[in-house]
């Protein structure tokens, strides 16, 4: 079984509402997907993340098309060490992640239907029933939060996540009103972006865990130099949560091991594949980290790919991140379980075990053509 084609579709697909943080404000997701077909006829998907500039990583992607046509695609790792290597995208590695990230997935896609298994039991089977994800709270009016904090009560969610980070005082009152709402059990999670020095996310995080038992904090201060989160690891109860700067391998392993965070929250968008991510991830687990899956905003083929992995890691966290649920559509025939509510099961289909729609992929593609990418600071 030989590769014989390797397509790339850029698409848009809407959010039901924008989101907003300190650092992006968009109305939806760009993303790349990798369609690779076989000399048998077999398809694998994968999908790639743009990040600030979709142009960028479909050209990344052309230029690692010569490193896959005619390959095996159980050689994943000699072709990720022929792209990085022979294709110098070791030295532009943030852009090659993202890209290449794609043609990972869509290669365990094809090893997965080859062999008729899903993804998860290629990486030692599930050691968790079903991943629990959150609900991703908009930020607005403390009427508002309370109206998303009953619907997410009521789906049956337990941990809500709120961007912070843009007005300390607004997101105090939302605060108020999230934990008014979901109860003593409820998780509350934030995301700073990096928007704070290492006093003010002090006095913040001290003030609003005392007030509002904050789970975690993500992202509270820039994580590099790595002492200004370990210095804020000395003055605040809250757990950190490292997501900026896990954009290689190197720099998760420096991450991870250096002391700086109570949990991790990447994918294999960071490092490029899927064994990455595992390996860095067992590494934290090993260290006593624990995991949190991240979301750059996916579709359902991205989500998929990681969703097999953190069934396979015992050190995953509740309340994995996703996008599903605020997306007006997707490009899979049949929704994933997480556009409705917080649990995600064992899949059993090979592969990814998604299908696309092709009618769908259509139009979203259309949308791209028509629209351009969702960028990443205009709504």
């Amino acid at each position: 079984m030989r590769i014989a084609a390797m397509e790339t579709i850029p698409v848009n697909v809407p959010y039901r509402h924008a989101e907003v943080s300190a650092r992006v404000r968009r109305g939806g997701v760009t993303a790349i997907l990798v369609r690779l077909t076989t000399d048998t006829g077999l398809v694998g998907w994968g999908e790639a993340c743009v990040g600030a500039d979709a142009a960028s990583i479909e050209a990344a992607l052309a230029a690692m098309r010569p490193f896959v046509l005619g390959r095996d695609p159980w050689t994943g790792e000699a072709i990720a060490r022929d792209v990085y290597r022979t294709g110098l995208w070791d030295y532009r590695v943030q852009t090659g992640n993202f890209a290449f990230a794609g043609i990972d997935m869509a290669l365990w896609d094809l090893c997965g239907k080859a062999c008729g298994q899903p993804l998860h039991r290629l990486f030692g089977g599930p050691v968790q029933e079903a991943i629990d994800y959150f609900y991703y709270l908009a930020q607005g009016r403390p009427e508002d939060l309370r109206d998303q904090c009953r619907d997410g009560v009521e789906r049956g969610y337990r941990c809500f996540y709120l961007k912070v980070g843009i007005d300390a005082a607004a997101e105090e009152a939302m605060l108020a009103a999230v934990r008014s709402t979901v109860g003593d059990r409820g998780l509350i999670r934030i995301d700073a972006n990096e928007a704070w020095s290492v006093p003010e996310a002090a006095r913040l995080l001290n003030r609003w865990h005392e007030r509002f038992a904050i789970d975690f904090a993500e992202a509270p201060v820039p994580i590099f130099p790595l002492e200004r989160m370990r210095e804020l690891r000395t003055r605040t109860p809250v757990a950190l949560c490292a997501n900026e700067g896990l954009g290689s391998q190197a720099d998760a392993y420096r991450v991870i091991t250096g002391g700086a965070a109570d949990i991790v929250c990447f994918s294999s968008f960071w490092v490029g594949t899927l064994r990455r991510f595992h390996t860095l991830a067992s590494l934290a687990g090993l260290l006593g980290i624990g995991l949190c899956k991240h979301t750059h905003g996916e579709l359902g083929i991205a989500a998929s790919a990681a969703h097999h992995l953190v069934l396979t890691l015992a050190n995953a966290t509740p309340g994995a991140q996703q996008t599903a649920a605020i997306m007006a559509d997707d490009v899979l025939t049949t929704p994933l379980p997480i556009a409705a509510g917080p649990r995600w099961g064992v899949p059993e289909r090979p592969g990814l075990g998604v299908e696309v729609d092709e009618s769908k992929l259509a139009a979203f593609a259309e949308a791209y053509r028509r629209d351009g990418q969702f960028l990443p600071y205009a709504a």
